[in-house]
């Protein structure tokens, strides 16, 4: 696990503070934030909001954990206060009221295949490579066989968009699901030796923001802190993606990237936001809608539709108020 040295002293410091001046009951010293991943370009615009925070008071730490499963149990533990996921299943199966406040992204990922097929039909009973077992793509794959009415061969897994691009070009499968930015390099460097399928709009969520509501509500200055920061970088973001880049603290996390991956930043957002990745509003109610019907058809929510309470999922006050 990694975490933020640099604020070790900043963090102690705080503490130290506590003890001698009143401090809200709503307000949290630290908060404690689960990563799903290490650092990567895909997370700049988030560490530019936790800049963002930061200067509107907002004291925190960051923990990279190995998978989203594992920043999912270190919330509901309690070791960890806020987290980055899609814990649907998990929000429904658990007693613990754990919510969504934010969309961070969309499931904008896109089918890749060899040239032996050309659209989604084409993979009726084809193999096909996937990041994780019950995982985004693994849905997707769920909600293609549902609208379509096909049925993929046998899955394999092999996490990582880039790491499925390079099986795709070296021959080990024939068809995947990967993300924007590795769709993009795919059809920049060998878009003639490889297709890409024609695929259905989604608004459901990919990435988000949740924590557990009691928590939420004891610490609601910190959590309206971090929302309104996470706002204004998301609309700062539609408005112009270059923002991200000139935002960058080149001594935090994302500015220790190697050289070659900051300097693709703008490319990478302005591709991001130009493909519909990002809600600029932080999804609200129509994200949440769009998720209960994708994971149910994805399998990973249970009932029908149109009787799940999408306030059994979403806190909506933060981002109400944010957004005013």
């Amino acid at each position: 696990m990694l975490k933020i040295k640099k604020l070790y002293k900043f963090v102690i410091a705080s503490m130290v503070t506590a003890f001698i001046s009143l401090a809200s009951t709503a307000h949290a010293d630290t908060i404690k934030i689960a990563l799903a991943e290490p650092p990567s370009d895909e997370l700049a615009h988030i560490f530019v909001a936790l800049d963002r925070a930061k200067a509107m008071g907002l004291d925190y730490e960051w923990t990279a954990f190995a998978d989203e499963e594992l920043a999912i149990q270190a919330i509901l533990g309690g070791q960890m206060d806020i987290g980055f996921g899609t814990p649907y299943s998990v929000m429904q199966r658990s007693k613990a009221p754990v919510r969504i406040i934010f969309q961070m992204s969309k499931l904008k990922f896109f089918p890749v295949s060899s040239q032996k097929y050309s659209k989604l039909e084409d993979l009726n009973g084809e193999p096909i490579m996937l990041h994780s077992r019950g995982g985004g793509t693994d849905s997707i794959a769920n909600v293609i066989e549902d609208k379509l009415g096909i049925k993929f061969g046998d899955r394999s897994y092999v996490p990582g968009s880039s790491n499925r691009i390079a099986a795709l070009i070296a021959g080990q499968t024939d068809a995947t699901i990967v993300d924007l930015s590795n769709k993009n390099k795919l059809v920049k460097l060998q878009g003639d030796k490889f297709n890409v399928l024609p695929m259905f709009e989604v608004d459901a969520s990919d990435e988000a923001l949740f924590a557990n509501l009691d928590w939420m509500k004891a610490n609601s200055e910190s959590v309206d802190i971090f929302v309104k920061a996470l706002v204004s970088v998301y609309r700062d973001m539609h408005n112009d993606p270059s923002m991200v880049k000139r935002e960058t603290d080149p001594e935090g996390p994302i500015g220790q990237l190697p050289k070659e991956v900051l300097e693709g930043l703008d490319g990478f957002f302005s591709d991001a936001v130009a493909g519909g990745l990002y809600h600029p509003n932080g999804g609200g109610m129509q994200a949440a809608m769009a998720d209960l019907e994708w994971y149910s058809k994805a399998g990973q929510l249970e009932g029908d539709m149109s009787t799940l309470d999408p306030n059994d999922f979403w806190y909506f006050a933060p981002l109400e108020k944010a957004t005013k």
